[in-house]
């Protein structure tokens, strides 16, 4: 693989930029060897070895402290996820409201190793404005705080979000037909992996009726990613976060498709980060370890946590933190099937990469149903939930909306990993299990009730469970 090298010459008053083949990189160079190690993006199915050798390229890329002779900075374009410009120079570089605000993908996700949570220090900032927005104030009244999100098993929740989105989708398209045969108007339950989402109703006319949805888009498409479940894929997630936390501009939203230009952002250095770059960080999230069940060896706290699983699943804590959900099939394609413009999906190239999850060791520990299908023990339901009542405010701190989600709808937080990433909520101002517990209200009232009735042993052991739910370095 032929790697590159830019260099920015000044003719007649204009920036041009050139790519020439690289000569042998010098030990003291600047630039990130990782980015365009990748010339072509991949396509088929993947083997072991060559899986193996991808995702080395996309730690390498993840954990890559990127500079300015890489593309670092966007002094002509916003943070925003639609490509901006910018309306006016910024003074500084460096703004913790919109970025730039990380070296490094590893600069956040890194508890208790990198590709894992991060603590208060490293919360990140998003508005209502994210999508087109030229943020010039560090006034939190105006962007809201964030945790950083572990990414551990993130493959097999992107996948588990696909098969449930198919399966809404599928009874969207069965009351449509069942209403035109039989011209009334039918209400079907939503419902996929045995998670509800409300109903939909379809009208013979071909009309559909979405007031009834529940903790769900319109679309019927489950976003699994960031807190408010506003994120489809790990491949928009990326490309989102390339441009608003680092001020890379990935080729695919940013590079001449579909702004006309390659140095949207004019900083001087065209093609940052390639479409093969971008599978390469895809590739290693999607195949991050899924957590697991690790009882700390002191005494009596294996025999706690059998009491607090229990206690877990009798206060209700399961009607939303499922202990598990069936996955029908590991393959995960890449570009996926429900990206929208500004991100690659299967439509846009001419083979989509496929990666077995099945062939990372850490998956044979998984468990299946008398189906064969895998259980993935998320302790989530990749659903949305009205957090806060009158009297429970703990998660109604949020002044601004994101992506039309109410200020007080959150995605349940997959507890899978919680053991090892404090501190807790959504904007890490949580420092004990016992305190987020305590926090919820709305939805999840009638369980935080009854959790806060129990017995104090009862309190003890269930968070004696949930500290048994670590990320396995």
């Amino acid at each position: 693989m032929t790697l590159t090298r830019r260099y920015r010459m000044t003719l007649s008053g204009m920036a041009l930029v050139l790519t020439l083949p690289a000569m042998a990189a010098d030990p003291w160079d600047e630039r990130t060897p990782a980015l365009g190690d990748r010339t072509t993006m991949p396509t088929g199915r993947l083997s072991r070895s060559d899986l193996d050798a991808l995702t080395a390229q996309g730690e390498a890329l993840f954990s890559a402290k990127f500079t300015s002779l890489d593309g670092v900075g966007r002094p002509g374009a916003t943070q925003a996820i639609i490509p901006t410009r910018r309306k006016h120079p910024r003074e500084q570089t460096f703004f913790r409201t919109a970025g730039l605000d990380a070296g490094a993908c590893s600069s956040c996700h890194n508890e208790p190793v990198v590709g894992g949570a991060g603590d208060f220090v490293t919360n990140v900032f998003v508005s209502e404005g994210f999508e087109s927005a030229d943020f010039d104030s560090l006034d939190p009244q105006f962007s809201n705080e964030r945790g950083t999100n572990h990414l551990f098993g993130a493959g097999l929740i992107e996948l588990l979000a696909r098969e449930m989105s198919g399966e809404l989708q599928a009874i969207r398209g069965k009351a449509l037909e069942d209403a035109r045969s039989s011209g009334q108007t039918v209400r079907l339950p939503l419902s996929a992996k045995g998670v509800d989402f409300g109903f939909i109703t379809a009208d013979a006319d071909g009309s559909v009726n979405l007031d009834e949805l529940a903790g769900i888009d319109t679309d019927l498409v489950i976003r699994p990613f960031s807190q408010k479940g506003v994120m489809t894929s790990l491949r928009q997630f990326t490309v989102n976060a390339l441009n608003q936390h680092s001020g890379m501009q990935p080729s695919e939203r940013y590079g001449a498709r579909w702004t006309g230009t390659d140095d949207f952002d004019s900083d001087g250095v065209s093609r940052e980060v390639s479409d093969a770059d971008v599978s390469a960080l895809v590739a290693w999230q999607a195949t991050r370890p899924s957590p697991a069940r690790v009882v700390p060896d002191k005494s009596g706290w294996a025999e706690a946590a059998r009491r607090g699983e229990q206690v877990f699943g009798d206060l209700g804590c399961t009607d939303c933190h499922r202990t598990s959900l069936p996955l029908e099939k590991a393959d995960f394609s890449d570009p996926g099937p429900y990206d929208a413009a500004g991100t690659l999906n299967d439509t846009q190239v001419a083979e989509p990469a496929i990666y077995d999850l099945t062939l990372n060791d850490w998956a044979q520990h998984l468990d299946r149903d008398e189906q064969g299908r895998l259980l993935v023990p998320l302790f989530g339901d990749l659903k949305r939930h009205e957090m806060t009542d009158r009297d429970i405010t703990g998660f109604g701190n949020e002044l601004l909306s994101q992506r039309f989600v109410d200020r007080n709808s959150f995605m349940t937080a997959e507890l899978w990993g919680i053991g090892s990433t404090p501190p807790y909520g959504h904007r890490n101002d949580f420092t004990t299990l016992h305190e987020v517990i305590l926090a919820h209200g709305g939805e999840s009232r009638k369980t935080r009730d009854a959790y806060d009735a129990a017995a104090d042993q009862d309190k003890s052991a269930l968070v004696a469970f949930l500290k048994t739910l670590v990320i396995v370095p």
